[in-house]
Parts: structure tokens; C-alpha cells; sequence
């Protein structure tokens, strides 16, 4: 998430204890700051467990096979991308490329109309899959989603208005359409990759895409609205940031701050005030438009959700209540819908991920909530795994076996290194002595308001919930809290970070059943400079990372590491970065997993480094490991060129367009080993 100006992140007022006291008494009472051994390691797990070491990569995750095969390299700060010696780096479908012949070729004075960018790539890159074409290594589907836009490049003078008020109608569909989820088929030959142009498998789910409810929120009454009578469909995804991947081989896109794109300035609830939708003015004011001559249904008075009938079925007072989803989209099937799956919880989803499958056993899914003392959540299927649903012939049928019924819990992290999930259910006791039930008279009522209920039962507020990963060789679960410098009122002594600029990550392994398990602090972000008591990681100039974001696993074990710079002591060092560790072969004498000290920080490398202004945003990965996709999401002035690390010539000003990068060996072997 990189929208400086826009702050998601200021409504919970509950006093749960935040994370930040929590980590502190765990700090305090481990002792991770000695000076023998930097942090200790998670004791907690002896002997040959999850968290032990061992031969057998389905037993417990030791990892012996594969190394890190490069060096760290500097840091940078050029129009240009940084990568290691011996590798190449290549911009593909970078934002405007068409996708059909429906768009006309993308035009660098941003003059291109609403119908070119509804079949060309959306804007500003994020969390991204690519899924194999009869499992090719040359031939697949990039699933790309697009946060948000900059309207100044997406227009040729900017975004075009009096007062405030919005005045011209194409300039907003183009808008509407940048955003979303773009389906690209993309191929390999004589050594480069490109887009597919025409492919009937190409197409773009945007702002204003119709789109089916799954799950407890289907046809409920509280999402009828006047285009939605039955309370079926939504329209739209926005704001999508992270992403995931089902087990059946579909993309499952994430709706983070999508509260500022609606306004309602009466009939307000106390869900409306806690998720964040304001009650004057819009991130881009396309509610300005409302009634416009030239508007088709209500495509534009949608995003004012203030009551201006009778009832539900006659304003869009509801609006909003089809937003805030896990989105699941069938990257294989032409023409498929999109379906929003609100088992899941509705919140500002940053990223989801599956944890490891076990046949017989329920599917677990994780996605946090991205904003300072906010939450973590896990939802649990009814349904247990049964290993032929992975390779469905309908995709979207077994989506609603495992995703439209099941458990959503939130996480509450306890001293000690333990934890627990409280379940979001009637009948889970709140922290004023009554249940959810009292105040959430129905599980749809409770979905609608996720995070109140999370306030309600005692969840632990943590530094901003970013990206989560598996390790696959041991099933331990990895989160990035990328900052919080709200934290300014901590009046507990053992917390050396007040204002925490630098971020950190967690892990945990789930425990005996679904309401246990086991935490530890994995990495601490700070510049190299900082003293002990910032930089417990005891990071170098080779590593120095602020603000981790993006985290994800390939299959070999290798953690890939993204950031979003929110520390000027790195930002004035190096660029947003990508780094690389593989967690499996930090162990300690008990051969305990541990975590990145002073003396195995050297384990953490830093493999690229994006363009001047930008922010490093997802990753996929071919089948065999030597095609890696990653997103340059708002370069300030790059691309150059089909090569990503060419730099731009001083004095040479282009218009910015956030691209896939995509990386290779020059020797043809697997990235990064």
C-alpha cells in the first residue's frame, strides 16, 4: 500500500492491548537482546518438530538442497532497476498495453480513452500469480492486480475539474476501468516474454465489473441497492492490493482501502465510522457525476451512499456493503464472473494465503487487516481437503465448497510466545462480559461488521498486517507488520521502538486444534546505523530494509522479502527493495529454527532494487524457478526501455508506467540459487 496521502488507518479506538505491548513483554521476559546469542531461537519447539530440522521436507522442513546463489548487492537510487551480476531484468505488460484490438496502442501523452483502458492493463501493479498454460514454464496467465491510480499520468493534464466537481464523463471510466484485475496471457520465445495480444483468455475485471456474492452476505437484505435488488451481485472491485492463490488454481484478489471511494453523510452506522468511509468528499470525487446526462445506470451516484429514498431498494445507501472481500476469479475460463467470497470477513484485506494441506483436514486461509492496531484473521472450511479438487473442471464450484462455509477467527497474541484465534460467532464471549450475539443478531450482521466484532472479543491490535506466506518445507506461517509510527504513547520500558518506522516480521505455527498456536519474531526492519536496541536484527549495510510488505515462498523454501520504504534512514540509501532468506536453514546448536541475528544476518540478501520512487510489489514465479515476475508499482521516471535496468538519461523526462519485471539467469538456471 503506497498512497502517502490517504491514512486508512486511524479508526480503532478500542483498548485492546496492542501488539506492540505484547512483543515488548516477550522481548523483556526472552532476553532476545543478549549479547551471546542476538535473539534467541523458538525454544518453544524442541526437538525434531514442525520447527525442527530434519531430512524429510514433508515432515519438518530442513532444507539442505538449496543455497542462496548470489551476494547482496548495494543498494540503489537511479531510474533504473539493480539486480546481481549474471542476471537480466525485463519490463512486461507494463500499464496501457493492449489486451484486445479493442484498445488502441498505449499513447505516452495519456490521451488514451475509457474504452482503450477497459482492454488494455490496468494501473499501478500489485500483488500478482502467474498460472501455467498445461503447466508450460513458457506459456501462462499473469493475474496483476491494480491498487489504485495516479490521475495525473492517466490523463493528459491531469484529472479535469471545477470546484471539486468532477466534469468530464470519460475521464472517470477511464479511471473506474484502470482499476482492478488484469488476465493476461503472456509467452516466452527466443528468450522474451510478451503479451499475448487477442487472446481470448485476456480480459480486465474493474471498478465497474458486475460481480456475484458467495457465501453468508448472498442475497442478504443488506446488500440490496437499487441496481441490486436481490442483494446478489456487486459491482466493482477496488483497491486491489494483495493477493493469493486457492489450491484449486484460482486467483484470489484482495479489496484493501476501498472506504475512500465512497462518501455517506447520513444514515451512518457505527460499522461505517470503524471501517472508515468518511462522510464529505471521496478519493477521487467520481461521485461528483451523479446525475450527469451521460450517466448509465447510477455507474457514478453509487459512491455517495447517503439514504435518499425510501428504502434500500431505491438509493445506495447498501453500496458499500459489497466491498471489503476476498475476490475469486477463474484465471482458466473465459468470460468467467468474479465472485466475492464474504466467509472470509469483510475488511480492508491486504493479502490471503492457504495454509499447508492436509487431506482429511479443513483448509485455513489468513489475511490481515492493513492498518495501524488492526488485525490478523483466519477463516477455517466446513468442508476438509480431498486432494482430486485440485485440478477441478469447475473451479468456481469448488470455491464454493471450501470458501462459502467455515469458521472466521481473529488473532490475540499473549506473552509467553502463545496465542490464540478467538472465533467470530455468536456465541464467543466479549470482552464486556456478554457474546457477539448480543449485539449481531444474525452471522451475516456479523460479517458486515468484521472489525467491530474483532474489537468486541479482545483481538490483538498489530503494527499494520501487510503480506502473508508458508513456508512449504515446514508449514510455518510468516507476516509482515510493515510500521507503525502512531505508536507514540508506549509508556512500557522495555519497548526500544516507539514510532516504529522500520516494521518487523512474525511467524507462528498453528497449535494441538484451531484456537492455539505458537509465536515468535522472525526479523526486526532498521538502517544499519541504528543502535541494538532498534536494530535487534543487527542488519548491515547489505540488508537494511525498512517497511516490509510483500512476502512470499516459492517452492524451494526461499522467503522473498518486498518493501515499502517508510524510514528515511533506508529510503536515503537505497530504493525499495527485494531481499531473499530461506528461514529452513537458520537453525541453532539444538537445531531449533531461528530467527535473523548479528551473527546469521549475513542469510538475509538483498537481490534487487526497483527504480527511483517506486514501490516493489508482488511476485510469481514459473514452474521451474528460472522466470520470476515482480511488480514496479508508481516509478517516478522509468520505464526506459524493454530492459528494466536500463537507466533513464539524465534530463530525459517520460510518463511513468508501473510494468512486471520480469527476471532471468543469463545462464538459463533456476533465480536466485
Amino acid at each position: 500500500m503506497s498512497e502517502a496521502t490517504f491514512d486508512p488507518t486511524r479508526y480503532n479506538h478500542s483498548s485492546n492491548e496492542p501488539f506492540s505491548r505484547v512483543l515488548d513483554k516477550e522481548i523483556s521476559r526472552r532476553r532476545v537482546l543478549k549479547s551471546s546469542a542476538g535473539m534467541a531461537a523458538l525454544t518453544m519447539f524442541s526437538g525434531v518438530g514442525l520447527f525442527g530440522c530434519s531430512d524429510d521436507d514433508d515432515n519438518n522442513g530442513g532444507n539442505s538442497e538449496t543455497t542462496l546463489g548470489f551476494e547482496s548487492i548495494a543498494g540503489s537510487r537511479t531510474n533504473a532497476v539493480a539486480i546481481p551480476q549474471g542476471y537480466s531484468a525485463q519490463v512486461l505488460a507494463p500499464w496501457g498495453t493492449p489486451l484486445n484490438s479493442s484498445a488502441n496502442t498505449w499513447k505516452d501523452d495519456g490521451s488514451n480513452t475509457a474504452e482503450d483502458q477497459a482492454n488494455a492493463v490496468g494501473m499501478h501493479h500489485d500483488g500478482m500469480s502467474f498460472f501455467p498454460i498445461n503447466d508450460s514454464t513458457t506459456d501462462g496467465l499473469l493475474c496483476i492486480n491494480h491498487e489504485y491510480i495516479d490521475a495525473t499520468a492517466l490523463h493528459p493534464n491531469g484529472p479535469t475539474a471545477i470546484d471539486d466537481m468532477r466534469t468530464v464523463v470519460d475521464e472517470v471510466r477511464k479511471e473506474i476501468n484502470a482499476h482492478g484485475v488484469s488476465v493476461v496471457r503472456v509467452q516466452k520465445a527466443n528468450g522474451t516474454w510478451s503479451v499475448v495480444e487477442n487472446d481470448p483468455l485476456n480480459r480486465r475485471y474493474t471498478g465497474a465489473t458486475e460481480m456475484d456474492v458467495a457465501g453468508p452476505l448472498a442475497g442478504s437484505e443488506f446488500l440490496i441497492t437499487k441496481y441490486a435488488p436481490n442483494g446478489n451481485v456487486a459491482r466493482g472491485t477496488l483497491n486491489n492490493c494483495g493477493s493469493g492463490e486457492s489450491p484449486w488454481g484460482t486467483f484470489l484478489t484482495c479489496e484493501e482501502n476501498w472506504p475512500g471511494y465512497f462518501t455517506k453523510a447520513s444514515g451512518r452506522s457505527t460499522g461505517d465510522d470503524r471501517v472508515g468511509i468518511e462522510d464529505e468528499g471521496t478519493r477521487y470525487a467520481w461521485e461528483t457525476l451523479a446525475g450527469n446526462i451521460a450517466e448509465v445506470d447510477d455507474e457514478f451516484s453509487r459512491f455517495d451512499a447517503t439514504p435518499s429514498a425510501e428504502t434500500a431498494a431505491g438509493d445506495y445507501r447498501n453500496e458499500t456493503h459489497g466491498h471489503g472481500y476476498v475476490v475469486e476469479i477463474d484465471p482458466y475460463t473465459a468470460e468467467s464472473r468474479a465472485v466475492k467470497r464474504t466467509a472470509l470477513g469483510r475488511f480492508r484485506h491486504e493479502s490471503v494465503v492457504y495454509g499447508k494441506l492436509v487431506a482429511g483436514q479443513p483448509v485455513t486461509f489468513y489475511s490481515g487487516h492493513d492498518g495501524r492496531f488492526e488485525y490478523l484473521y483466519k477463516f477455517v472450511s466446513t468442508a476438509v481437503w480431498d486432494a482430486a479438487d485440485a485440478n477441478p473442471s469447475d473451479r468456481l464450484a469448488v470455491g464454493d465448497k471450501y470458501l462459502n462455509e467455515g469458521t472466521l477467527y481473529v488473532a490475540k497474541f499473549s506473552e509467553g510466545g502463545v496465542g490464540s484465534w478467538l472465533p467470530l460467532e455468536s456465541s464467543t464471549a466479549t470482552t464486556d462480559g456478554g457474546t457477539l450475539g448480543d449485539t449481531f443478531a444474525t452471522q451475516e450482521a456479523l460479517i458486515l461488521d468484521t472489525i467491530r466484532a474483532a474489537d468486541m472479543v479482545g483481538a490483538t491490535p498489530m503494527d499494520r498486517p501487510e503480506w502473508i506466506a508458508v513456508d512449504p518445507k515446514n508449514g510455518v506461517v510468516y507476516l509482515a507488520l510493515t510500521n507503525n509510527t502512531d505508536r507514540e504513547n508506549e509508556t512500557n520500558p522495555a519497548n526500544p521502538r516507539l514510532n516504529n518506522a522500520f516494521g518487523h516480521i512474525i511467524r507462528w505455527m498453528e497449535g494441538s486444534d484451531a484456537t492455539s498456536f505458537d509465536w515468535d519474531i522472525f526479523v526486526f526492519g532498521s538502517d544499519d546505523a541504528s543502535p541494538a536496541s532498534v536494530n535487534r536484527s543487527g542488519l548491515t549495510e547489505s540488508n537494511q530494509f525498512a517497511s516490509p510488505d510483500g512476502l512470499v515462498f516459492d517452492r524451494r523454501g526461499i522467503l522473498w522479502v518486498q518493501t515499502d520504504n517508510g524510514a528515511d534512514e533506508v529510503e536515503e540509501y537505497t530504493n525499495d527493495q527485494m531481499l531473499a532468506v530461506i528461514p529452513s536453514k537458520l537453525v541453532d546448536e539444538n537445531n531449533n529454527l531461528d530467527v535473523v541475528t548479528a551473527e546469521n544476518q549475513m542469510e538475509l540478501r538483498r537481490f534487487f532494487v526497483g527504480p527511483n520512487g517506486c514501490e516493489v510489489t508482488g511476485l510469481a514465479f514459473t514452474p521451474d524457478h528460472k522466470n520470476f515476475f515482480a511488480n514496479i508499482q508508481h516509478p517516478g521516471n522509468w520505464p526506459f526501455s524493454a530492459n528494466a535496468a536500463e537507466e533513464t538519461p539524465t534530463g530525459t523526462e517520460i510518463r511513468p508506467r508501473a510494468a512486471t519485471v520480469v527476471i532471468t539467469k543469463d545462464d538459463g538456471g533456476e533465480v536466485g540459487i
